[in-house]
């Protein structure tokens, strides 16, 4: 005999599947939600470590960038100096390491004059702060130059006089040995600036140092 189902059962069984699906939808949408939500927070994470990427990579050019600035800053009587002290064979790695000019607008020398001034010894000081820093010993060209004032013979000897200025007071106050040194004048002969104006002469009127290794 066959079994009819009443109005009310059925009712109840439709009730039921449709309140079964609606949540099984709705646990989909939870899931889809869900799953949305993780991937978006992976893609965020991926665009982040992209950038980081991106800028640890701008830095590093911008680095190379400096140093490869720093490298043609280095003047040409600097790089004379390497080859010098290269010749004599005075270098443990043959490397440059610092350089330094005091001009007479940093009250270095007046006029005819070799004296250092007390403006220029703090910046010898600085100088030599930085070379003792440096692990390993360091060998220093100091190089004392000119204005065009006074002949050709008269500013070469000066220049020495100069040079050789900063180099007793490197050796006397900071003990910088002698043997890591040497003088060298190029007198009037490597101008920075115009020998016809005043303000030109005061900045030809200068000590180079150059610190090598």
């Amino acid at each position: 005999m066959r079994k009819v189902l009443s109005p009310a059962l059925v009712v109840v069984l439709v009730l039921g599947l449709s309140l079964t699906g609606c949540a099984t939808k709705k646990w989909v949408n939870e899931q889809v939600s869900e799953f949305g939500q993780v991937t978006n927070t992976k893609i965020h994470e991926v665009q982040d470590s992209v950038e980081k990427n991106q800028k640890e990579i701008s830095e590093l050019a911008a680095n190379q960038e400096a140093l490869a600035a720093d490298v043609a800053a280095i003047s040409a009587t600097a790089e004379e100096a390497m080859e010098r002290a290269d010749a004599a064979g005075v270098l443990a790695m043959g490397k440059f390491l610092y350089e330094v000019t005091i001009t007479d607008n940093d009250v270095m020398f007046g006029f005819d004059k070799a004296g250092l001034s007390d403006d220029a010894k703090a910046q010898l000081d600085e100088f030599a702060a930085v070379v003792l820093a440096v692990e390993g010993e360091a060998y220093i060209e100091i190089q004392g130059n000119t204005d065009s004032i006074g002949s050709e013979a008269y500013n070469l000897e000066l220049g020495y006089k100069r040079a050789e200025a900063a180099m007793r007071y490197l050796n006397m106050e900071q003990g910088i040995p002698l043997f890591r040194m040497n003088v060298i004048s190029y007198g009037e002969y490597k101008p920075i600036a115009d020998n016809s104006t005043k303000e030109g002469r005061a900045q030809n009127r200068r000590v180079t140092l150059v610190a090598m290794q």
